[in-house]
């Protein structure tokens, strides 16, 4: 048996389950529950992400530990298992996982697919027939405990592996930036309308704090998956597992991973209920409509170069236009949005399968899990793609600042305390009917001498 996909000229072996016997390629370490799974879901070829994959594999060496120390599993074994499920978890066997993300609600295809790998390599290693998929590597386990634990470690490694580490990035260079611009003065916008002044340090510090607060949501959020359902079994009565193994395997899934896993005090609540994914696609999906806000601002910012407001320049990554020559789009920001388009539809997809959840099991998991793992890669890596391809080159147009923050009208708000409200608001009226400065106006309707206006009025003090 060696690992790589079969050709038709290679050896088969025979393989049974209660419906029948199948011929299975030779070569591969899947069998017969997996090729019929293939067989029977062959939609769009979307595989289960290697995240859960991996995440399967090491439940079935952290199960393979716990077993042994309860007793319920010979060293041998266990120690069979452990190294085929590192062959996994390193990804050496991955061609053995053929499974689309359209199958059983419960993973239960992906589960015996897991199974049958580790058992066949396990075997080779082993030199003889030791290893049974279910006796040995599902002992005390369920499709519907393993799959929703896996979902579970696979979105916290997403999160805290991938994700926290995007944010931390953009938002130093953000900070950079706002040191860098110290000063700068520009005109602040509402409603895409011109507004009081504000500086750009101001309005990078809107940006990054965001990003912080997304990530205070995050690790909020990600408390929660910490909690494993394994040990439940089928129905979360835990059978078939010897007595404490729930708390033991999360033990030995902590130690594996590295992160803080225990086992969930409720498992009938663990196996059917699916809210700490929502949850936390909740933080992912939150996290995506602040960069889509922030990828909005820079590319207005940086619109132009001559017609737009042109406040910021931005990397010049590539040409723009297959017509018009010398064009060049604020790309990185397109992409950025994309994504967050695709995770607010991916939210919708998650909160939906997690409402089925049908007495004693949800039946939408793979679809949950392959949303969410998704979002979660999308946003981990647009992010830091828009930092090195764009924000990191953000430099202010500071003279298109000044020019702007000097012709707004918005700026008569600072002669409120002096003239008053509506007497501004007729100074703002006639300066922008007759194509005046604001001091042309207020002095002309003799609201304020030339020597007072020019006391009290100072843009750069206004923010």
């Amino acid at each position: 048996m060696r690992k790589g996909r079969p050709t038709m000229s290679e050896a088969f072996r025979i393989e049974h389950d209660i419906i029948g016997e199948m011929h299975i390629p030779q070569d591969v370490y899947y069998g017969i529950h997996s090729v019929r799974a293939a067989e029977n879901f062959p939609i769009t070829g979307q595989r289960l992400q290697k995240d859960m994959i991996v995440s399967i594999a090491w439940i079935k060496k952290a199960c393979a530990r716990a077993n042994g120390q309860c007793g319920a599993l010979p060293a041998r074994i266990a120690g069979a298992i452990e190294q085929a499920a590192d062959e996994v978890i390193s990804g050496q066997l991955l061609d053995n996982f053929p499974l689309v993300v359209w199958q059983t609600g419960s993973g239960t295809q992906s589960n015996m697919n897991s199974n049958e790998v580790i058992a066949n390599r396990g075997n080779e290693l082993a030199g003889k027939k030791l290893l049974h998929p279910n006796d040995d590597i599902n002992m005390s386990q369920s499709s519907n405990d393993t799959f929703p634990t896996a979902m579970h470690i696979a979105a916290v490694c997403a999160i805290e592996d991938k994700v926290l580490p995007a944010i931390d990035t953009l938002t130093a260079t953000f900070r950079r930036l706002e040191e860098e611009n110290a000063g700068v003065v520009k005109s602040g916008r509402t409603h895409l309308q011109d507004a009081t002044p504000i500086s750009f340090p101001q309005e990078i510090s809107g940006w990054r704090s965001s990003l912080e607060r997304d990530k205070e949501l995050l690790l909020l959020a990600v408390k929660p998956l910490k909690e494993l359902a394994l040990g439940g079994t089928a129905v979360g009565t835990g059978l078939n597992t010897p007595k404490g193994f729930d708390t033991a395997v999360a033990a030995e899934i902590a130690k594996l991973t590295g992160k803080d896993f225990k086992t969930a005090e409720n498992k009938f609540h663990a196996l059917t209920s699916k809210d700490e994914i929502v949850f936390a696609h909740g933080a992912l999906k939150a996290l995506a409509a602040d960069m889509m806000k922030i990828a909005n601002d820079v590319r207005w910012l940086a619109s132009g170069p001559r017609d737009g407001l042109g406040e910021i320049f931005i990397p010049e990554n590539e040409p723009g236009s297959s017509i018009m020559p010398g064009k060049v789009n604020p790309t990185q920001c397109e992409a950025v949005t994309m994504v967050a388009v695709q995770v607010m539809g991916n939210d919708v997809a998650v909160g939906m399968a997690a409402s089925q959840g049908n007495f004693e099991l949800n039946v939408f998991m793979p679809v949950s899990a392959y949303n969410f793992l998704q979002s979660a890669r999308l946003l981990a890596e647009s992010i830091v793609s828009f930092n090195n391809n764009c924000a990191v080159g953000i430099v202010a147009n500071k003279e298109k600042m000044y020019n702007n923050l000097h012709n707004s009208l918005m700026l008569v708000t600072a002669l409120n305390p002096y003239i008053g409200y509506e007497n501004a608001a007729k100074t703002a009226k006639k300066a922008y009917n007759e194509n005046i400065s604001l001091k042309e106006a207020c002095v002309s309707l003799g609201f304020l001498t030339a020597e007072k206006f020019d006391e009290v009025f100072h843009p750069e003090q206004m923010v």
